[in-house]
């Protein structure tokens, strides 16, 4: 009788691989894309430039010295590092394949390569100098830490040159550091220019012995015709009275032509006739021009793009022919849709509903629908615009309305309770207390580029 043999075990079946979702940025879009996307069905991947994710609205109070760089800028695996299927990989992505679903980023000179099931591209936008990218040498943007560094170091270095030079009888030179020029009347102009007032009128005027902070001149420039023109007219006018008020200059209708070390050149819409204005410290608050790679795709997807350079999506946000492919945020041309952090995080959480509507074998292509939650700006201390549809607000509710919602998108607890403290050091009393400057940043370039030897060997008076 034969013995009989074991049956061999059963083969259990293999679990499903997740759905692979790569995601390109940590600004709102990619970020609040990631977060929505927390079902263990799907593994996300985010490949971004830097390690932390940008509240981009903010940066102008860390260029003013008024918040660190690290309040708005935390760590992007600190802030999903509780979300376990979530990589963060550092990586400058440099091209995109769509048919063949990968993308190759380059990380510390090597080159990665990375395959997706569905792609978010939300890469963002870049400061547009309009055609003279030369200008940005002279006149930063502010789209990155790095720039509000730079120009932290610009202006809080101008006040300490214009010192040295009054000490030194150089009254020319004390009248061109003085003088600032912000060109842009949208929202990030109109607050720079604010916090320059700000700055110059309360919490440097007592400091310096040779100048006086308080004289310094405020410029603030547009080719169009109001500031904040989006808001509507009645807002736009009660702006320039406020900017008016605390001293700063609105030059609307004037277009910049030329941009150098010492100044810019103005030129008029309407009658073509040009103005030089003598200024060490320009900062570049207009203009924004798409992510280079919406054209990548938009190429191979047969997709249009805007005059900035944005992909023209179709209304459920992805490319012609591609529905695994979403664009959001800056690099997204939506009718309707402005290029706020509110456009970037509900375009980011539409696209994660999608796609986990696809894993679950759900219908899927339905339109992005925006949800208007109004417009901000703060103008300065206890002043402020806000439109949101019929509702218009200005002076102190607006403020305080504007304090508000800022503070919430602030991303973590103690990032919120440390923009507090520092918002009632600056706001209720005067002082700045970020305002370090490194030798790593422009200072001390400054001191030795437009000073030179010519001003050391002047005589000590």
């Amino acid at each position: 009788m034969s013995t009989p043999q074991p049956s061999a075990p059963a083969q259990q079946p293999s679990a499903p691989r997740p759905h692979r979702v790569l995601v390109i940025g940590s600004g709102f879009g990619g970020l609040f894309a990631t977060k929505a996307l927390s079902d263990p069905a799907v593994q996300v991947l985010m490949v971004a430039r830097t390690g932390h994710h940008l509240f981009q609205p903010l940066l102008y109070q860390v260029a003013t010295g008024i918040l660190s760089e690290g309040v708005i800028a935390p760590p992007t695996r600190d802030v999903l590092a509780s979300q376990d299927n979530v990589t963060v990989m550092l990586g400058d992505v440099k091209s995109i394949d769509i048919d063949e679903r990968s993308v190759t980023a380059v990380t510390a000179g090597e080159d990665m390569v990375y395959d997706y099931d569905s792609l978010i591209l939300a890469a963002g936008a870049n400061q547009s100098w309009f055609g003279s990218p030369h200008f940005a040498e002279y006149a930063p943007g502010m789209k990155s830490i790095d720039d509000a560094l730079e120009l932290r170091g610009r202006i809080y270095g101008a006040f300490e040159l214009a010192e040295l030079a009054a000490a030194a009888g150089r009254e020319d030179d004390v009248r061109r550091l003085l003088t600032f020029v912000v060109v842009g009347a949208g929202p990030t102009g109109v607050e720079m220019a604010g916090q320059l007032a700000e700055l110059s009128k309360r919490t440097l005027r007592k400091e310096f012995r040779h100048i006086d902070p308080t004289q310094a001149r405020i410029i603030l420039v547009d080719a169009v015709d109001q500031v904040l023109a989006p808001f509507g007219d009645s807002l736009a006018a009660k702006t320039e009275r406020s900017l008016t008020e605390i001293g700063i200059e609105v030059k609307l209708g004037r277009k910049v032509v030329d941009v150098d070390e010492g100044g810019v050149v103005l030129e008029s819409t309407e009658n073509g006739s040009q103005e030089r204005i003598e200024a060490q410290t320009k900062v570049w608050a207009a203009g924004v021009q798409g992510n280079p790679l919406g054209r990548k795709v938009a190429e191979q997807a047969g997709a249009e793009l805007d005059r900035s350079g944005r992909v023209k999506v179709l209304p459920d946000l992805t490319l012609p022919g591609h529905p695994e492919v979403f664009v959001v945020g800056d690099l997204a041309a939506v009718d309707g849709v402005p290029g706020v952090a509110q456009g970037a995080i509900q375009g980011g959480r539409h696209a994660a509903d999608q796609i986990l509507r696809r894993v679950r074998g759900e219908e899927t292509g339905q339109e992005f629908q925006y949800f208007d939650k109004g417009s901000m700006a703060t103008i300065s201390r206890f002043r402020a615009v806000m439109k949101r549809g019929r509702i218009e607000l200005t002076g102190y509710p607006a403020w305080v309305a504007w304090l508000a919602v800022h503070l919430f998108y602030i991303i973590g607890f103690k990032s919120q309770l440390a923009t507090l403290m520092h918002w009632a050091v600056s706001f209720v009393g005067r002082d700045r207390s970020e305002r370090t400057v490194t030798e790593q940043q422009v200072y001390a370039r400054l001191a030795l580029e437009y000073l030179g030897e010519d001003f050391r060997k002047q005589p000590k008076r």
